[in-house]
């Protein structure tokens, strides 16, 4: 009695200190393990892993503050692939990359070229330069140079070498003009903690309990206010009425026992007639891992017109395949959540997985066919209009 008890009052205590969320800037980029925000790092420490610290500035923009480098705009996280896609407030990433110190961090740059930093006299000094106006001034002209295309020789007089640097960049194809380099975002990668597991079976990744450092697959995460609230109320409930349960416990083993002797022929006999009474064999168990093709032909589909805006808490880049949208292109979204993304990458996605690649939360189908059609039209003509 005693043990029953203690679980009631014990129980609401240990899920307030399991409880984690999902965090959002206004920007509506997803946040949640291993990354947290700073304002829930003392409340929840459990919730993130160290060095994964996010700020929200002005409420605004998500920012990643490494130690040594100063802050960034993140863009994007990839939490299927561990990859965060960061940018320079000022839009002068090189001038940033010329400092760019990862040590002391869980990141480390996915890809690179080798670049050589020239300060001349004259704007064509170099053939191959590539012009860096947020570092040039009236008196000076910086550029980049491919290291592999200068060599000491080649340096011209008027020119001095200012730094050298392996640029990282987040594009993986090949760069035909060396400038696009020096415009694309910052992409980084984390391979600890290693969520790539739990990811791809559609399962949050976190620690084991506020008290231990091993990471594990989950499918039980709380998103937002409503969880919060759910959750005060199961505590108050689980309080108030724990004495009331205990009871009914008590009584119901009562009446059990005091059945159990008159029940158990009837037992017996119904097992003895189970046995001898044939079954027909059990069909086959046919486990799916993702949507029936119904199900996901059933959600909304809009083509993008020229503004290309994606309605609901979308940037402009799908969140499988990273890549920006562009007009007249398909995109498909998931009612519940309206996360949006391509429709050939959310359709395979979804043929393999039964939940949200961005929240996890599992899917239902549309309604109805003819309200299908109608919310279709009027949201392509929306995003058309626009």
């Amino acid at each position: 009695m005693n043990k029953i008890l203690s679980l009631f009052f014990i129980y609401p205590v240990i899920l307030a200190s399991n409880y984690c969320e999902f965090s959002w800037c206004e920007d509506s980029i997803l946040i949640r393990f291993p990354f947290q925000l700073q304002s829930n790092q003392l409340q929840h420490p459990y919730c993130g892993y160290p060095g994964f610290k996010l700020i929200c500035m002005n409420d605004t923009k998500t920012v990643l503050d490494l130690p040594f480098s100063g802050e960034f705009y993140v863009r994007n996280i990839n939490y299927l692939t561990q990859q965060i896609q960061v940018y320079d407030p000022d839009h002068c990433l090189p001038k940033r990359l010329l400092s760019l110190n990862l040590s002391g961090t869980p990141f480390v740059a996915t890809l690179s070229r080798n670049y050589t930093f020239l300060s001349c006299k004259s704007t064509n000094a170099v053939s191959r330069s590539v012009p860096i106006d947020c570092l040039s001034n009236s008196t000076y002209f910086v550029s980049a140079v491919p290291s592999v295309d200068l060599t000491n020789n080649s340096l011209p007089d008027s020119c001095k070498v200012i730094g050298k640097l392996s640029f990282p960049f987040s594009s993986t194809t090949f760069v035909r003009n060396i400038g696009d380099d020096l415009t694309q975002d910052l992409q980084l990668s984390w391979n600890k903690p290693d969520c790539r597991v739990c990811e791809s079976q559609g399962q949050m990744c976190g620690f084991e309990s506020n008290t231990s450092d091993r990471i594990s697959c989950s499918h039980d995460y709380h998103s937002g206010g409503t969880s919060r609230g759910l959750l005060a109320f199961r505590i108050i409930s689980l309080c108030i009425v724990g004495p009331a349960c205990t009871f009914a416990i008590v009584l119901a083993c009562c009446v059990c026992h005091r059945d159990r002797v008159s029940n158990a022929a009837a037992a017996r006999r119904a097992q003895q007639l189970a046995a001898i009474t044939p079954h027909p064999p059990e069909p086959p168990i046919i486990t799916t891992l993702g949507l029936d093709e119904t199900t996901i032909d059933s959600y909304e589909k809009l083509v993008l017109g020229e503004s290309k805006r994606v309605p609901g808490p979308n940037d402009g880049s799908c969140w499988i395949c990273l890549a920006e949208y562009n007009s007249k292109e398909t995109v498909r979204c998931i009612p519940e959540c309206k996360h949006c993304f391509h429709s050939d990458c959310i359709d395979e996605w979804l043929r393999m997985n039964s939940t949200c690649p961005v929240c996890r939360n599992t899917p239902t189908p549309s309604p109805s066919p003819a309200h299908d059609d109608v919310m279709s039209s009027s949201a392509t003509s929306l995003v058309n209009n626009h």
